[in-house]
């Protein structure tokens, strides 16, 4: 618990953690850090020093305040308008039965929305926006939602399954688990790659000693949120 709790404290402040899922599962090393506390030097680490997709992650009751659905459900349901899309329904993922993507955005104070100053700027907000809603309607949330923010954009958001950790233990869980028990509202990620492949744990644990991060494999976490639920 005491490392979970370092991590914990290091989110809070603004650091990164580095999270391993698991053996047999992804096998990939995420960078996270809180969404409400991002800066363009994390957007700039994370793709420099990650390489993988910059995203956003999110607690399912929050997804469902501001109407975001699965991708892969507005895939399956609009299949009959537009007939490709039955080809690419994602039923073969080799790790997951499901996909947690949602949809992509820019605030709308972006330029372009990819530059560090940019996705920073939109994931912050978002983290901003998460905790006004708390008191509002799901019809005046969603209008806050569309007045700040446009759709597609450069920033994904994962949202979380229903039941968190109990139901699924990807990056996206247990991110809003490490959320969750941080007091913070939204988690942004990115995952590590080497050359061709993801980088490995002993690189990624490699990494973090070097650069005075937290490494956490999910285990860890999932022991740890279970144990602060009680």
């Amino acid at each position: 618990m005491k490392k979970v709790e370092d991590a914990l404290e290091a989110l809070r402040k603004g650091d990164f953690v580095l999270v391993y899922d698991a053996d047999g599962r992804e096998e990939e090393t995420d960078f996270f850090v809180a969404g409400e506390l991002i800066e363009a030097k994390h957007i700039f680490r994370m793709r420099k020093d990650g390489g993988g997709l910059i995203f956003i992650m999110l607690k399912y009751e929050d997804a469902q305040k501001l109407g975001l659905p699965y991708l892969a459900d507005v895939i399956y349901k609009t299949a009959n308008k537009w007939p490709v899309f039955k080809e690419l329904i994602p039923n073969d993922i080799p790790y997951d039965t499901k996909s947690s993507f949602s949809l992509t955005i820019n605030h709308r104070k972006t330029f372009t929305g990819i530059r560090d100053v940019d996705r920073a700027l939109t994931i912050r907000e978002f983290a901003k926006l998460i905790k006004e809603i708390k008191s509002l309607s799901d019809v005046e949330a969603q209008r806050l939602f569309g007045q700040r923010f446009r759709s597609p954009g450069h920033v994904p958001i994962c949202i979380a399954a229903k039941n968190l950790l109990k139901e699924r233990q990807g990056h996206t869980e247990l991110g809003i688990a490490l959320a969750e028990m941080a007091g913070l509202s939204i988690m942004a990620g990115c995952e590590m790659l080497d050359y061709e492949v993801s980088l490995s744990k002993e690189k990624a644990r490699e990494y973090a000693e070097k650069n005075g991060f937290i490494f956490l494999e999910g285990y860890e976490i999932v022991e740890a949120w279970e144990k602060w639920r009680e």
